[in-house]
């Protein structure tokens, strides 16, 4: 693929998973490709049918989540405390409440295989840090990768403008929740 054109699939990936996190995955492709700044050919181009591009847009958040966990093992060593937050934040970052929508509303329990290996092995990582995490006192000991994930795939689910509007530090706050609720209990 052209450097041109893979540029252009990224940015329709990109602007894919933005909207997807905003809206859910019935966005339709039309916004998507205005946001993307190019016409609904150059779309379908790149990805002939809705379940392609939420494919795609699946895979680049497990990317995402595996290079996120990668970088929290790395420096768990030299700074757990600050490396387990960081973890926390960049999962939040990520818009996992996108990749949920992406999973469940469009491929249900027919992911696609490419998807369900990058699902796996993203989990898989997710363990190891928490494994790891879970030996230093960080996190407590009965969370698993599925939960973690899925939790913060909660909190980042579309929300209605009403409740944005009602309560505009609510993602905040529940993070804040989240992260005390990760830790272990003191006897």
């Amino acid at each position: 693929m052209r450097a041109d054109a893979a540029r252009r699939r990224e940015t329709i990936v990109h602007a894919a998973r933005s909207l997807v996190a905003a809206r859910g995955s019935d966005v339709a492709l039309d916004a998507v490709a205005e946001a993307a700044g190019v016409g609904i050919g150059t779309l379908y181009r790149n990805f002939d049918s809705r379940a392609a591009l939420l494919d795609e847009v699946a895979l680049s958040i497990l990317s995402d989540v595996r290079a996120a966990t990668r970088d929290a093992a790395d420096r768990l060593g030299e700074e757990p405390g600050g490396a387990w937050d960081e973890f926390v934040e960049r999962l939040v970052g990520l818009e996992l409440g996108a990749l949920t929508a992406a999973l469940a509303e469009h491929a249900g329990e027919a992911l696609s295989p490419e998807v369900r290996a990058a699902q796996d092995e993203a989990l898989a990582g997710v363990d190891q840090l928490l494994e790891t995490a879970q030996g230093e006192g960080l996190v407590r000991t009965d969370l698993t990768a599925m939960e973690l994930v899925t939790t913060v795939g909660m909190i980042t689910r579309p929300v209605p403008e009403s409740v944005r509007r009602a309560a505009p530090d609510l993602r905040t706050r529940l993070v804040s929740i989240l992260a005390r609720g990760l830790r272990p209990e003191e006897p």
